[in-house]
C-alpha cells in the first residue's frame, strides 16, 4: 500500500522503508520518478488502480540516477507501456549495462566501516536481495540529456537540475505545477547505513564524489531563490512539505560522513 506522507496533491509515495519513488499525476499523463525495486511491482500497480489508471497511463519515467534501488522498474515499463525512459547521459552507461549492479561508478568508501560501527544495517543489502534489487534489467536505450533542462515532452514539464556528486549523472526533477523537487540521493532525509535522520547527503559508501555532491546543494539553493516555499521529496526518508531551503541549509552544515 502507498504511505501517507507530506506529498503535494497530485504526487503519491510508494517504496517502503529502503527507499522512495514516485507517481505523479499530469494533464497529460502519469510520469514516474525513480522507478523503486522489482519486487514493488504489485504496489505500483495497486497505486495506478487506485487512481483508476493503468500502466499504459504512464508516459515517462524519470531516474534521478542509476543505481539498483531506483531502477528496479524501468525497463518493464518501458517494454510493457512503451513509457520513455530518462537519465543523465552520464549514468546511461550504467543504465544500459548488462548487469547495472555491477556497472556502478566506485563510492568513495567501503561499505565494510559503516557496518562494524553499526551492525543493524546489514538489513538494507538484505531488503535489496529480496525485493529483487541485484538483478534489475537494463535499459539499452533510455533517453538522455547532459545539462539543465525543461522537458517538453514529458507531461507536466519538469526541469531537469543535474546534481553530480552522489553519481556522475545524479539530477533532481522540478515539477513547478506542484511545487516539487525530486532529489534522489543528491539530498535524503534518512540514511540507511547510518541510521542518521533528517536532511543530508548520502555517506560515502554511497557517494562517487563528496566534494561535488556539497557543490551541487548550490542547484538546489537556486531553485529555492525562485521559490521559497517547494516541497523536498527524497529517495530515501520522509518528504519535508515546504521545506527543501531549510533541508540544503542543514545538510551543507552537516557535510558528508
Amino acid at each position: 500500500m502507498e504511505r501517507i506522507s507530506q506529498c503535494p496533491p497530485g504526487v503519491h509515495r510508494l517504496g517502503d522503508s529502503v527507499v522512495n519513488f514516485y507517481v505523479v499525476e499530469e494533464p497529460d499523463g502519469l510520469v514516474l520518478v525513480d522507478a523503486g525495486l522489482p519486487g514493488h511491482r504489485r504496489m505500483l500497480s495497486d497505486t495506478l488502480t487506485g487512481l483508476g489508471a493503468s500502466v499504459t497511463d504512464i508516459k515517462a519515467v524519470l531516474l534521478t540516477h542509476a543505481h539498483i534501488d531506483h531502477i528496479g522498474l524501468a525497463a518493464r515499463l518501458h517494454r510493457e507501456a512503451g513509457a520513455a525512459v530518462w537519465t543523465h547521459r552520464a549514468d546511461a552507461p550504467t543504465l544500459a549495462a548488462a548487469r547495472p549492479a555491477r556497472a556502478a561508478v566506485k563510492p568513495e568508501r567501503s561499505i565494510v566501516p559503516y557496518l562494524l560501527r553499526r551492525p543493524a544495517a546489514v538489513a538494507l543489502p538484505l531488503r535489496l536481495a529480496s525485493q529483487g534489487g541485484f538483478s534489475p534489467e537494463p535499459v539499452r536505450e533510455p533517453d538522455t540529456f547532459d545539462g539543465r533542462l525543461v522537458l517538453d515532452r514529458v507531461p507536466g514539464s519538469p526541469e531537469a537540475v543535474p546534481l553530480p556528486g552522489h553519481t556522475p549523472g545524479s539530477t533532481a526533477y522540478f515539477f513547478p505545477r506542484h511545487g516539487a523537487v525530486f532529489t534522489g540521493d543528491a539530498l535524503i532525509t534518512h540514511d540507511g547505513l547510518t541510521g542518521a535522520r533528517g536532511p543530508r547527503l548520502i555517506c560515502r559508501a554511497f557517494t562517487h564524489d563528496s566534494a561535488a555532491a556539497l557543490a551541487s546543494l548550490d542547484r538546489l539553493a537556486e531553485l529555492t531563490e525562485r521559490d521559497a516555499d517547494l516541497t523536498l521529496l527524497p529517495g530515501h526518508g520522509e518528504p519535508m512539505a515546504h521545506g527543501l531551503a531549510e533541508a540544503v541549509t542543514r545538510a551543507r552544515g552537516l557535510g558528508v560522513v
